[in-house]
């Protein structure tokens, strides 16, 4: 790794390539991967402590609820910041569909998928609970996922992670049969500074002021 010269300057020298991110940012490495075509087999076996329904009419605060129940440790934010109206007409449109995971009739997970593009389907949330984590529901999850998504007349199923989330997050997308396509870097203010999310939210992820 080069050395990074008087960083507590105000004129650090920096190596070529590196850019310093301001105080109260954050700058998120996000992956984007896709898959092409219809996997072969997918087993969506069911499970007697697992179950998974469609939320036909979502609520907004239940939305929100499970949204941060699953994704405050991974830096969630994009659902809260945006306004009432807008969520809803997100959430209400028909070509979105929601899917909530129950183990033992509590929510602890959720599958966002959004046909809004032609031919294409983005798998826009994906996650469980964080006492769910190592239960072999994430994979559950993704098979009936897959099951859903493919089974509408779509020729591309895509998504993103970054290197917020579960550290084995690429690897379980991988292992499913999304293969990585581009690489972003997304500068924005980070929301435990701002007071979106809690201070005590993913304590992976520094927070400088």
């Amino acid at each position: 790794m080069e050395t990074i010269e008087t960083i507590g300057n105000s004129n650090p020298v920096l190596p070529e390539g590196y850019s310093l991110v301001p105080k109260g940012k954050l700058a998120n490495a996000v992956t984007c991967l896709e898959m092409r075509e219809k996997p072969e087999a997918i087993a969506a076996a069911e499970r007697s402590d697992l179950s998974l329904a469609r939320m036909t009419v979502p609520d907004l605060d239940t939305y929100r609820q499970l949204f941060r129940a699953i994704g405050e440790e991974w830096m969630w934010v994009s659902r809260l910041v945006i306004s009432d109206g807008e969520l809803a007409d997100i959430l209400r449109d028909p070509r979105v569909e929601i899917y909530v995971l129950s183990s033992g009739g509590t929510p602890a997970g959720m599958i966002e998928l959004d046909f809004r593009e032609p031919g294409a389907c983005e798998l826009v949330f994906f996650g469980v609970t964080k006492e769910t984590i190592g239960t072999g529901a994430g994979r559950y999850l993704m098979n009936h996922a897959l099951s859903i998504a493919w089974a509408h007349p779509i020729e591309r199923l895509w998504l993103h992670t970054c290197h917020f989330d579960h550290p084995n997050a690429l690897s379980f997308y991988r292992r499913s049969g999304f293969s990585p396509y581009a690489l972003l870097i997304e500068v924005a203010d980070d929301p435990r500074v701002t007071g979106i999310l809690p201070r005590t939210a993913a304590p992976h992820v520094p927070i400088l002021e």
